[in-house]
């Protein structure tokens, strides 16, 4: 019988497989290192785009927060000059208000009632005067409420019963001091300029079957 050894075979063919493991597991390796290197490259180019987006968007905003003060500064002025447009155009109005004020009393100054005084406090005018009874000063105060587009929001502060004169002409009267509001030409025609806004913006109502 022939006897063959086959151990330096075995032996060889094993240590071809032991380098073949060594060569794959190298191989792999610097493919993993090559695909982690080329993720690496990706990533940071991506972090590199997204940064300078970062940039330029709070550039961008820094020129809007720059714009923005630039129009509160803006508008800060312009409401400033419509102020003072304001201040103005009430002086030249204010001006008139004497005119408008004693037109105003005479109008609606019912009979029975005598002023005796008048003093204008800001936009408040103090009427004092007499009245020949309860109701001639209650019809004041209408007038000046009800009736008058110059005067506003009356009120009565004192009223109290004197007599007047001497002797025989003596005579009991009502001692009244109203205080009254005075509108500058702006407030005056302001109701007209809300109800004609406000016919404007109220939509018509169509009612079905009849003819428009």
């Amino acid at each position: 019988m022939i006897r063959i050894n086959l151990l330096p075979h075995r032996e060889e063919r094993r240590k071809q497989r032991k380098n073949a493991f060594i060569a794959m597991m190298v191989v792999t390796a610097l493919i993993g290192a090559l695909v982690v290197l080329l993720v690496g490259v990706v990533i940071a180019n991506n972090i590199s785009g997204q940064n300078q987006r970062n940039d330029f968007i709070k550039a961008e905003n820094l020129k809007l927060d720059n714009e923005i003060k630039e129009i509160a500064t803006l508008k800060a002025e312009i409401e400033s000059l419509k102020a003072r447009q304001q201040a103005v155009e009430d002086l030249q109005g204010d001006r008139n208000q004497p005119v408008y004020l004693m037109d105003e009393l005479v109008r609606q100054v019912p009979e029975g009632v005598y002023l005796k005084s008048f003093k204008q406090e800001g936009q408040r005018v103090v009427l004092n005067g007499y009245a020949q009874s309860n109701e001639r000063v209650s019809e004041l105060l209408r007038n000046l409420s009800n009736n008058s587009p110059w005067l506003e929001r009356p009120d009565l502060i004192e009223i109290k019963a004197v007599a007047i004169g001497q002797n025989k002409d003596t005579k009991r009267v009502f001692d009244f001091i109203i205080n009254v509001g005075i509108k500058r030409p702006r407030d005056k025609d302001q109701p007209a300029a809300d109800a004609a806004t406000a016919k404007a913006t109220v939509p018509a109502i169509v009612v079905p079957g009849k003819p428009q």
